[in-house]
């Protein structure tokens, strides 16, 4: 059986972080011929969410959720009682994702890669895990899985740490990686049923990470960030022509990205405000002092240190709101010292961009910077503005979507996308689609 009623099947690319804008550039597009037509014909811009994270933005679209419908609100998180800091994974979601919900209703199904899938979960048919695991021995369902991974050498995610040390050997890794990801990809394509096929590209957001002044300045890894699209291109290519014409072809990002003036300390701006204070010792956030006002998560998630929530709680519930306004204003009045700048651009209270059962979890305060601010939560740095290896951020509002058999003009963010795959009518407005098309 397939997704829609006349027996379609659903492909699904995931280009994680890459830009609308950049696809639409035209010194750009001109590398990217696959991708410009899919997205002329049948794309646009959309938004991602806030914050604006891989591992939020792909589960909302799993999902179709806000963060606090999923429970993902972040790449980290903490436990406020007892305080502690830790990675959230597939365990901590708290909704039914697209495959499994395809799953049960006995579609064959096959997800590669897409971020906050781990630890596995069963599927009807495969699901390969993401960068969060760190054993090609678990990083798949079904088990055995694992076995065919190891013998095509698959790569879970490249070594970060490369881009510090050999930007060279980290573009090769960058290639050799979705190489692999492509490669397996076209040998199940052909050799396994399915309904469903979702395939994801981190590499692309790992480019921009740490090549964007590169790619913005037509840097000494320009040529080389060109011809990973050409090859990345190719490969979308390959993939329509081994769909029928009839099969749905989906791609799309979950944000945007633009180049680093600087990274933020938000932790170290607090301190400075005399928000946040740590006892005798290291200055990690687990031994913030009583008397603390809030503290951060990345990016940009504010939490007040409310009595009768936190460990240490301290902050009455009769001024929460008052503290919230006050912590809003200072934000909204931050600026860069040197430029004058300002460093945020939007301050959100929880409860005006959230509205699901887990909003009790998300942070108090939610903080959007300026294009080129890139919001940090160190607690021991000196200063608050610097510059690292790091050249590239996520934007909110220039992720993309494009699409081929299917109408995706409703889709206004990322967590639209799963209704879009799944809505019963979906058929009638392909078919209006390809009907437009063919009049233009």
């Amino acid at each position: 059986m397939a997704i829609t009623h006349n027996g379609l099947r659903t492909f699904v690319l995931g280009l994680d972080g890459t830009p609308y804008s950049l696809l639409k550039d035209a010194s750009f597009r001109t590398y990217i011929p696959n991708l410009s037509r899919l997205l002329d014909q049948n794309g646009k811009r959309m938004n991602s969410v806030y914050p604006t994270v891989s591992s939020v933005a792909w589960t909302s679209y799993m999902t179709g959720l806000d963060p606090s419908g999923h429970n993902i609100f972040g790449f980290v998180d903490r436990n406020p009682n007892p305080f502690s800091i830790k990675i959230p994974t597939a365990i901590d979601r708290r909704a039914v994702t697209l495959w499994k919900e395809l799953s049960l209703k006995g579609k064959r199904v096959i997800v590669i890669n897409v971020p906050l899938t781990y630890p596995p979960e069963e599927v009807n048919g495969i699901l390969v895990s993401d960068f969060l695991c760190t054993d090609i021995n678990k990083v798949s369902y079904p088990l055995e899985f694992n076995n065919y991974l190891k013998d095509k050498d698959y790569v879970i995610d490249v070594d970060a740490s490369l881009a510090k040390e050999d930007k060279r050997r980290f573009m090769d890794e960058l290639h050799r990686a979705m190489e692999k990801r492509f490669e397996i990809t076209f040998e199940l394509i052909a050799k396994e049923e399915w309904d469903f096929f979702q395939l994801h590209i981190m590499e692309t957001d790992r480019l921009f990470h740490f090549f964007w002044d590169d790619l913005d300045n037509k840097g000494e890894y320009y040529h080389d960030i060109i011809n990973f699209f050409k090859k990345l291109d190719d490969y979308i290519g390959k993939l329509e022509n081994l769909l029928s014409e009839k099969d749905r072809f989906l791609i799309l990002s979950d944000h945007g990205f633009c180049g680093i003036k600087y990274e933020v300390q938000l932790n170290v701006w607090l301190q400075q405000q005399g928000l946040l204070k740590f006892t005798n010792g290291e200055k990690k956030l687990p031994n913030y002092h009583k008397d603390t006002i809030c503290y951060s998560l990345i990016p940009g998630r504010i939490f007040i240190n409310l009595e009768g929530r936190e460990e240490k709680g301290s902050v009455k519930k009769s001024d929460y709101q008052s503290i919230r306004e006050d912590i809003k204003q200072r934000l909204l009045d931050f600026i860069h010292p040197d430029s004058g700048e300002k460093v945020i651009d939007k301050v959100f209270f929880r409860e005006e961009i959230y509205s699901g059962p887990y909003l009790d979890s998300a942070a108090d305060i939610i903080t959007h910077p300026k294009r080129g601010y890139d919001l940090k939560a160190r607690t021991e740095n000196k200063d608050v503005f610097e510059r690292t290896h790091l050249n590239g951020m996520h934007t909110y509002d220039d992720a993309f979507i494009c699409a081929k058999n299917c109408d995706v003009s409703a889709v206004v963010s990322i967590r639209d996308v799963k209704s879009v795959i799944l809505d019963s009518s979906s058929e009638d407005r392909c078919q209006r689609t390809e009907v437009r098309h063919e009049q233009e």
